[in-house]
């Protein structure tokens, strides 16, 4: 009688241990796909970074006067390119999204500016850059999702603690973003 007791809490006890392996082993892959996913996001605003410089220099020739707009956009890709972590660089992509669209918006004031190809590539670049760039913060989100998901529910949470697996932050639009749009004819 007294090895079947034996036996169960043996055998309750490797069940646990597997457990704990199989909740661990998923915190890893989840945590590596966040960071891939982290990663695309991060390919696609290199892209974007590398095509400001080039498209600057290209309104610069038309638009003098608009030395304040220009400098913003400089000023922003910098800030990202100095930040050290994600919160800083989610915030220094929105500041840079902001001055971007300010830019094309200035853009729009000068006729010959709009119809030059060198214009007018590089902003079709940007754009497809940019729809690249929500669609990896997408992925990244709902990847984001999953593993906080993991890292806060019963009973994966007691792994998560034990290991110190923390939640990860979202990709959110800031209050700019979240304006309404003003169109005026």
């Amino acid at each position: 009688m007294m090895w079947w007791i034996i036996g169960i809490i043996v055998a309750v006890i490797i069940l646990i241990i597997l457990y704990v392996v199989k909740t661990y082993n998923s915190f890893i892959s989840l945590r590596n796909r966040v960071r891939d996913q982290w990663s695309q996001i991060d390919v696609q605003l290199k892209r974007r970074f590398d095509l400001i410089p080039n498209i600057v220099s290209t309104v610069k020739g038309y638009a003098k006067h608009e030395k304040e707009t220009l400098e913003d956009v400089v000023k922003a890709r910098n800030t990202f390119l100095s930040s050290s972590t994600k919160e800083e660089e989610m915030k220094a992509n929105s500041e840079l999204t902001n001055a971007v669209s300010k830019l094309f918006a200035l853009a729009e004031s000068y006729p010959d500016l709009k119809a030059n190809t060198n214009f007018i590539k590089l902003q079709d670049e940007l754009n497809e850059t940019e729809n690249k760039i929500a669609s990896a913060r997408q992925f990244y989100n709902d990847t984001a999702l999953k593993y906080n998901n993991k890292v806060e529910m019963f009973p994966s949470n007691i792994v998560a603690s034990i290991f110190h697996f923390k939640t990860e932050t979202f990709f959110e639009a800031n209050e700019t973003e979240r304006e309404n749009v003003k169109v005026e004819f």
